[in-house]
């Protein structure tokens, strides 16, 4: 039996959740009570043998991140939510916002008392206008009764939290063009070194989080970092949000224990394929995520165990395809995203992505040829890791994949 962990989604379904209210009848803020009490390190060795990885995407260790920046606590530091969530298939932060904001808002602030920072922004993608609006309203809130401003819960810790809207670049989900944007600028990537840790905003240290990775913060703290690991397996502590969508019966959000496998995903949380089909692929991890087949889906939903069969877990966006479902289609759908979102800076992403969404469009269209399939690949091998950032990466992993598990239907479309 398929065992539904709540750290995440615990107020979900409670009437008017988003209320402060609400969220302090349930615990809400005790644990931020709790981090004052304690000396900054403290919290930061907390969080650091709790295990918590990044929830974005990359998986770093969160406490590791944190002690970057004990070093700079005399400077200036900010802290940053990145809710922009622009991978497509992905939708799992939108839900803690809309439903439970005094979560993550509790999440900034322990965060920010232990690293030293005073002032912190929830960087959110310009189409959830919504959830910005339901966002200024609990900082209000939280403002109006002292969980944030100056002296926070009668103690020496200030902190203040603005919401920024972006404009809806799927680059902008990368720390550095985050930032740029944030400054005012276009949202490109930035060189590494120097690491924002080291130089973000304006120049200062700065932490980077997105939601949900902020989100397990009270969790953490309230109740101690073994029980956060016991959630998991090994090297993969605590729950992870999955949003489960395409050709199931049940598509949705769902919170489960790390080594969860993606066969009970699938069928029991999400109540298997729709209209009795077949299942042909899933995508495990939002769509920069190499796809799988069938029958690769006995696999713990874990950084570890889907790296070894060179995929990702990524942002936990599973989309699931049915046996009538064209891949070489799937394939110019994502060609085309990632060749539009691409900010331009790099010449191998910027030329590269269009020329293989231009290869698979001919492909689709019956002018292909075989030396169009192998160009797609020699083009996917050149632009990986030669970009600035990480977009060379996801734009090419999820399309060389896909040929290479189901080259047989791309070869079905060729002119010859």
């Amino acid at each position: 039996m398929l065992y539904m962990s709540k750290i995440l989604l615990r107020n979900k379904d409670i009437p008017n959740s988003q209320s402060l209210e609400v969220y302090t009848g349930r615990g809400g803020y005790n644990a931020l009570r709790k981090a004052l009490s304690l000396p900054q390190d403290d919290v930061i060795s907390m969080v650091y043998e709790s295990g918590l990885r990044g929830r974005g995407g990359a998986g770093f260790p969160a406490g590791a991140k944190w002690r970057m920046l004990t070093k700079y606590r005399v400077k200036t530091v900010y802290l940053i939510c990145n809710a922009d969530e622009g991978e497509p298939g992905t939708f799992k932060d939108r839900f803690i916002m809309e439903f439970d904001p005094h979560l993550l808002l509790e999440g900034m602030l322990i965060t920010a008392y232990a690293t030293g920072a005073h002032h912190g922004f929830i960087y959110i993608r310009g189409e959830y206008d919504w959830i910005a609006k339901i966002l200024v309203k609990a900082i209000d809130e939280a403002q109006a009764h002292g969980f944030i401003g100056n002296n926070i819960l009668g103690s020496s810790f200030s902190f203040f939290v603005d919401v920024f809207r972006g404009a809806g670049s799927y680059v902008c989900g990368e720390e550095t063009a985050l930032i740029e944007s944030l400054e005012g600028k276009a949202g490109r990537p930035r060189l590494k070194p120097p690491f924002p840790a080291a130089s973000g905003l304006y120049g200062d240290p700065t932490l980077i989080h997105n939601v949900t990775t902020l989100s397990y913060i009270p969790f953490i703290i309230g109740n101690g970092p073994d029980a956060f690991k016991s959630a998991g397996k090994a090297g993969s502590g605590g729950t992870h949000i999955f949003g489960i969508s395409g050709h199931v019966n049940k598509p949705g959000i769902y919170e489960y224990p790390m080594g969860t496998t993606l066969r009970e995903l699938i069928y029991e949380a999400a109540g298997g394929i729709r209209g009795g089909k077949h299942l042909k692929a899933v995508v495990p991890g939002g769509m920069s995520a190499p796809i799988l087949k069938a029958d690769e889906i006995d696999v713990s939903m874990d950084y570890q165990a889907l790296n070894a069969i060179g995929t990702m877990l990524g942002s936990g966006g599973i989309v699931v395809l049915d046996e009538d479902t064209s891949i070489p289609m799937i394939a110019q759908k994502t060609a085309k995203f990632y060749a539009h979102e691409s900010c331009g800076q790099c010449a191998p992403c910027r030329e590269g992505t269009n020329m293989i969404k231009y290869l698979i469009d001919k492909i689709i269209a019956g002018e292909g040829t075989a030396k169009d399939i192998e160009q797609i690949l020699r083009l996917c091998r050149y632009i990986r890791g030669s970009t600035i950032c990480a977009f060379g990466i996801a734009a090419t992993l999820p399309i060389a994949a896909m040929i290479k598990k189901f080259r047989n239907e791309f070869e079905a479309l060729l002119r010859d």
